[in-house]
Parts: structure tokens; C-alpha cells; sequence
């Protein structure tokens, strides 16, 4: 488990007016000397407006500002993963990226970024979307921005964590696994309501339910709270080594990590076959309006790692404003409706339940996207998912 102490933090504006910014620095960044940082700003809306050489020209010493616009969080979030590295690539002595959010109230949104291997690391941090969009204004016009940055943190080395597991073991196949899960970590400026406490709720308690209800099913049902996902799949990365024996053995995977807002159905990455397994599942869950379902190569964080081995299977729910709180102080108790919560935890133990009691075996059948070995694939999703889903 990462260990990172936040300390003081803040930026102030001082030309072309003064003016505090609100800063929140990523995970992993290195912090500024003791004296801060001070430099002119530059702004760029992306990549490709970066590398253009009348702008890259310019970027040494100063500032990096990214105000790319959100589109999705998949295709955004490369902003806050990348782009400490793209601008030190160019000399750049820190960088700002805009709060990976669709709507904001002056919100900060924290994440873990990457330092490529071989560039200097710099300091960097996340700035509201007002204060991007004010600082585009300003350089548009042909102002001259110095900006003061101050990010005051400590990394202290791995340290030991380790993932929850409980099961309700199976009552003919007990080898054979369905998991459901969720993640027990999260980001410090926030209580981790939504990401991912809601998930590792319903996981928990889906087998409170069963056994309250003295379910047994054929097979074994297992919840496993992942520990140390925000830094980068740890957790689960490691159940993966130490189960490589039985993973033929995991019938179906189950993950929630966006939320448990009003449950809709199930997302799924099951192959035609285990798509109409899910199909008819679901249709049991009518009288909570949670029949729907949705095909994906792969779904959730933890259990990317296992797209195209293990049929997975995802919370699908009414989370449209989820990245509004995502990696911000918003993400806190008052967010969740218990009544979201009763109903998520019935979905998820129904089709657990449902899925581990079958007669025949759930179909395992993929769409062919890759022929890499286990410890490639892994390793691929790994990079995928700091893309998607950090």
C-alpha cells in the first residue's frame, strides 16, 4: 500500500493580478523545493497543442497548464496521468491540470499519476475547471501569468495491506468460486463514500443476506474487498499471483466501483453465451426495475485484470453524475441513499446466488482481442486502467 503524507499546499497568482488558487496535488508527485516555485504560467488545451513548436518552444522554465475539455472520463483522465511527463519532457518546472469533472463547484478532484522513466519528475497538481478556463482567458489576451506554487507531501515506502475475504462455501462444487467485490481504499480528501465504500458495502453484505436467508448455493460465493486499487490494482494483482492454481476454478467475477446509485441491471464482459445467462438473471430482478443489462470487452478496475479469462460482471446503475464527486472532499456519507444500498445489495446477491447455483457452468467465451500470455495481458490492462479508471 502506498503510504503519502499530504502537507500544505497552495498556489497564488501573481501576475497579471493577485489572487489565491485552490491546489491539490496527485498522487505520486513529488513535492516543490521548501521555498515553492515560482514561474510563469503557460496554458495548453492539449497534447497536440503542447508538442506544436512555436508553444513547446516556449515551455522550458515555466508552468505547464492543461485545460483540455472533459469528453469522457476515459479519454480525459490521460490529462492527469500524463501530463506532468509530456511537460517536462519540454522543460517545463511543474504542472497544472484541470479537475478531471464534467460539473464543478469550484471542486477539486485528486488521482494517481504516473512519472515516465527517464524524465524528470516535477511537481503537479490539480486546479479547478473555473481557475483553468480563467487562466485560458487571461492568455488569450496576452497577459503575462506568474504563478507561486507551494506542494508540501511526503512518500514513504510500500508498506503491507492486505485484501478482505469472507465466503459461504459451496454445497456440492465448493472449488468453484463467484466473487463479488468492491475496493477499501481511497483517496485522502474524502471519506471514500462513493469510491469505493458503496461497492465494498453491497459485497459485504450480499453475504449477510445469504446466510441470513440460510442460502447455500452449489458453488461458492466469496466477497473480496480489494485493498491498495488507487495506487495501481495492488490488491488484486496480488490475489491474482497467489490464485493462479484455481483461477480456472472462478466462474464469475463481479465488481462495483462507480457507485451505488438506483440500480438499472448488470454490465457484463461474459461473451454471447454468458451474455444470455446474464440476460435471463436479471429478469428475476423486475419488480426492483433493475432488468437491464450491457455489453463491454471489459468492465470495472480491480477486475480488468482478468477481461478475456473470467467472465466478469459489473453494478450497472443511475451513475451518470458519479465523476461530479469522483476523487474530491464531495465524496462523503451523505451522498448514499440507504435505499440504493438495500437494492444494490439485492442485485448483487441474486445474480451471485443465482449464477454459483446453477446446474451447468456459466459459459466462458470471449471476443478474441488478444493472444498475449496472462502476465502480458496483465500487464496491459494495468496500463489501460490507469487511463480509464484512476
Amino acid at each position: 500500500m502506498l503510504l503519502l503524507i499530504r502537507g500544505e499546499e497552495s498556489a497564488e497568482l501573481l501576475e497579471p493580478r493577485k489572487t489565491k488558487i485552490g491546489v491539490l496535488g496527485l498522487g505520486s508527485s513529488i513535492p516543490t523545493p521548501p521555498e515553492g516555485i515560482q514561474a510563469e504560467l503557460i496554458v495548453v488545451r492539449t497534447f497536440d497543442e503542447l508538442n506544436e513548436p512555436a508553444v513547446s518552444a516556449a515551455v522550458r522554465g515555466k508552468i505547464v497548464v492543461f485545460n483540455n475539455d472533459y469528453i469522457t472520463y476515459g479519454k480525459s483522465v490521460i490529462y492527469r496521468n500524463q501530463g506532468a511527463t509530456k511537460a517536462a519532457k519540454l522543460g517545463a518546472v511543474a504542472a497544472l491540470i484541470r479537475s478531471v469533472t464534467p460539473y464543478s463547484m469550484y471542486t477539486l478532484h485528486t488521482g494517481q499519476q504516473s512519472y515516465q522513466k527517464g524524465v524528470k519528475n516535477i511537481p503537479v497538481a490539480s486546479i479547478t475547471v473555473e481557475d483553468a478556463r480563467m487562466l485560458q482567458r487571461y492568455q488569450d489576451k496576452g497577459a503575462k501569468m506568474v504563478l507561486k506554487l507551494h506542494l508540501h507531501s511526503e512518500t514513504f515506502p510500500d508498506t503491507t495491506s492486505r485484501n478482505v475475504v469472507a465466503e459461504i462455501k459451496g454445497s456440492q462444487k465448493p472449488e468453484k468460486v463467484v466473487i463479488v467485490s468492491g475496493h477499501i481504499d481511497s483517496w485522502d480528501v474524502g471519506v471514500g463514500a462513493l469510491d469505493d465504500g458503496c461497492g465494498a458495502f453491497i459485497s459485504w453484505y450480499a453475504l449477510a443476506l445469504l446466510k441470513s436467508l440460510n442460502l447455500q448455493a452449489k458453488r461458492t460465493v466469496r466477497a473480496v474487498l480489494w485493498t491498495a486499487e488507487e495506487p495501481g490494482l495492488k490488491g488484486v494483482i496480488e490475489y491474482d499471483r497467489a490464485h493462479k492454481h484455481e483461477l480456472e476454478n472462478f466462474t464469475f467475477i463481479m465488481e462495483s466501483d462507480e457507485g451505488v446509485f438506483t440500480p438499472l441491471g448488470i454490465e457484463y464482459a461474459a461473451g454471447k453465451k454468458g451474455g444470455c445467462v446474464i440476460k435471463e438473471i436479471v429478469k428475476l430482478l423486475a419488480p426492483i426495475n433493475a432488468t437491464y443489462t450491457k455489453s463491454y470487452d471489459s468492465v470495472s478496475s480491480d477486475i480488468t485484470i482478468w477481461a478475456q479469462q473470467i467472465p466478469t460482471g459489473s453494478l450497472y446503475n443511475k451513475n451518470e453524475n458519479y465523476f461530479w464527486w469522483h476523487h474530491s472532499a464531495a465524496d462523503r456519507l451523505d451522498l448514499i441513499v440507504p435505499d440504493n444500498l438495500d437494492k444494490g445489495t439485492a442485485v448483487w446477491a441474486s445474480v451471485a446466488y443465482i449464477i454459483a447455483d446453477l446446474k451447468d457452468e456459466f459459459p466462458r467465451e470471449f471476443n478474441d482481442i488478444s493472444t498475449l500470455s496472462n502476465v502480458k495481458l496483465i500487464e496491459k490492462l494495468k496500463e489501460t486502467f490507469k487511463q480509464k479508471y484512476t
